[in-house]
């Protein structure tokens, strides 16, 4: 979970003053506020306005495409070994709900360098008979960083999905969802995208427009504009995939958060925060390096987040302690202490972990 920048907290109090006294709220306002979100967002990601959704979590926008995947008899779904537990709940919920398989792509931890033979495996595994994978872009407890190109290249050879969870990267690390043929990138807002909590944005190809979303807002109909019509029920959606956006996505208080996070870090640019995530972090990786840790090839791990694989038998948890009362503050996501790297972060930093993690 980032900081909220200065700047995006003021915008959140700015909206509960405006809510104290919403007269000032108009009709066009229900609309408006979410214009900008979508076009920064597009921006980042490279695809049009209109295919950004508005959603409350990653959970929902996982659910709001899967579940609109058809099934052909003898098809299975793919994800990959300890994925994030939404992911992986979605995709064996589609394949309780079809009688398919979920088949779960694990990592070989007996090899120093992980990354490769894992996308590899991958790879391998995506066939005629894959409906749709489901994965990370990069690994949530281990940093890995998965070849997205190549995936997307495979999964259109053999006509699946692919279902990427982009909230460890989006916002620190470039991403292309057309060039990497994506289907559907979510990603939660309050990581790397520096917005509130209980925002998520979801980037959704032309092929689900016709799909059915989680719920029936009367915000993504056509006409829905006019307040004075809106019991002139209308049949269809607004174009593009707005017809997922969640209930009230106009929130007064979260969007122009959203909106302020999202504008600055275009400012910076993605690029930029990744090399400042490579020069700051190069000492710790030198240093792993230098301890025997097990660290992967840069194309297959990226700058801003990195895991480190404990040694057997270590007590992971007093060590996460140990490091906090050193005011060092990493977390402990299985058998790895996660290390973040972001522009609020400065060479001190990382050398107070260096030296926290030699103690």
């Amino acid at each position: 979970m980032s900081p909220l920048l200065k700047s995006v907290e003021e915008k959140g109090i700015e909206g509960m003053r405006r809510k104290r006294n919403p007269i000032s709220i108009k009709p066009v306002d229900f609309f408006t506020g979410v214009v900008g979100v979508r076009e920064k967002f597009a921006r980042m990601i490279h695809c049009e306005p209109m295919q950004v959704a508005v959603m409350p979590a990653v959970s929902y926008g996982l659910n709001s495409v899967i579940r609109n995947i058809p099934y052909r008899k003898g098809q299975h779904a793919l994800t990959i070994s300890e994925e994030f537990p939404s992911c992986y709940y979605t995709a064996q919920r589609w394949c309780k709900d079809h009688g398919a398989e979920l088949k779960v792509i694990a990592r070989n931890d007996d090899i120093p360098r992980k990354g490769k033979e894992w996308n590899t495996r991958i790879l391998e595994a995506i066939n005629k008979d894959t409906a749709f994978v489901v994965m990370a872009s990069v690994h949530w407890m281990n940093g890995t960083r998965f070849d997205l190109e190549k995936i997307g290249t495979r999964c259109k050879e053999v006509g699946a999905k692919l279902i990427v969870d982009g909230s460890q990267s989006v916002g620190a690390l470039p991403i292309d969802v057309k060039a990497c043929q994506i289907d559907a990138l979510i990603c939660a807002a309050y990581k790397w995208l520096m917005g509130p909590y209980s925002t998520a944005l979801s980037y959704i190809h032309e092929d689900f427009n016709q799909g059915i979303p989680l719920e029936e807002s009367w915000m993504t109909r056509p006409n829905s504009e006019r307040f004075d019509r809106l019991t002139n029920y209308e049949e269809g959606y607004k174009p593009g995939a707005i017809r997922f956006d969640v209930g009230q996505s106009s929130n007064f208080i979260f969007m122009p958060m959203l909106d302020e996070a999202l504008g600055q870090l275009l400012e910076w640019g993605v690029e930029e925060i990744q090399e400042y995530g490579r020069v700051l972090g190069a000492p710790l990786i030198e240093h792993f390096l230098e301890k025997g840790a097990p660290v992967d090839d840069e194309s297959h791990r990226a700058h801003h987040l990195m895991g480190l694989q404990l040694p057997a038998g270590t007590n992971g948890e007093a060590l996460v302690n140990e490091l906090q009362a050193r005011n060092v503050f990493v977390s402990l996501r299985g058998n790895n202490i996660r290390i973040s790297i972001n522009v609020f972060n400065t060479e001190a930093d990382l050398n107070e972990l260096i030296d926290a993690l030699d103690h």
